[in-house]
């Protein structure tokens, strides 16, 4: 599963990288985010008629069907290989695909001293994308939400040493096919949830301030020995 993750850049990086059209968050007030956590806002690119769309949902996806949205608090994952066909992703999956950029996630891995986190991130420290659904829901009496989750599928051999699951990351030359609701193609579209070897990914062990999420500094991506 993927359970934390850092976006350590600016507001005008992901604007540049992911080609936005619409910027639905306040860049002025943007801060680089190194420690974020489940039923947080989190930026989020998707498709619109006049183009991509920068905006912030919630971490935890409520599906639109959900009678209350605390069931959002299980959803901040999706596998791959049942999210086409699992009921609290199958709609989004066919319609609501989007980007969540990140520049960094996190796993943790059991040692003698106990549970011992790593970043994981390109070699260059680069933004990247995981592969996510969003979705909108309104309940009786109650302020609408729309919010999002992350796809996750097997590790791949780098990250197995840490981790048997990590989120899937599209790469850069797939990212309007993944945001394309038009394409509804399973089969193709599975095929972009494998993972990932594009490029090659750091991993490294990082201070365990991060376990806590009320941790959000610099120091969380501070190397240890």
């Amino acid at each position: 599963m993927c359970g934390r993750y850092n976006i350590v850049t600016d507001a005008d990086a992901l604007i540049d990288a992911f080609e936005i059209t619409l910027v639905n968050i306040d860049a002025t007030a943007w801060q680089p985010r190194y420690n974020v956590a489940p039923s947080q806002n989190v930026p989020v690119v998707r498709e619109t008629d006049l183009g991509r769309e920068l905006v912030m949902l919630r971490w935890g996806l409520v599906p639109f069907w959900a009678k209350e949205p605390k069931i959002g608090y299980k959803m901040i994952n999706a596998r791959a290989e049942t999210v086409s066909t699992k009921p609290a992703f199958r709609a989004a999956f066919k319609r609501r695909r989007c980007l969540i950029p990140a520049t960094g996630f996190y796993e943790w891995k059991a040692e003698t001293s106990g549970k011992q986190p790593f970043n994981i991130c390109m070699q260059d420290r680069s933004v990247f994308a995981f592969a996510g659904l969003w979705e909108h829901w309104e309940g009786e009496g109650e302020q609408a939400i729309e919010s999002c989750t992350i796809i996750v599928t097997e590790a791949n051999k780098s990250v197995q040493s840490v981790h048997d699951r990590m989120p899937v990351i599209i790469d850069s030359e797939h990212y309007g096919s993944w945001l394309d609701a038009g394409q509804q193609r399973t089969n193709e579209l599975a095929s972009l949830l494998q993972p990932f070897t594009a490029r090659l990914l750091d991993i490294e062990p990082v201070s365990k301030r991060v376990n806590s999420p009320k941790h959000d500094d610099p120091e969380c991506l501070v190397a240890q020995e």
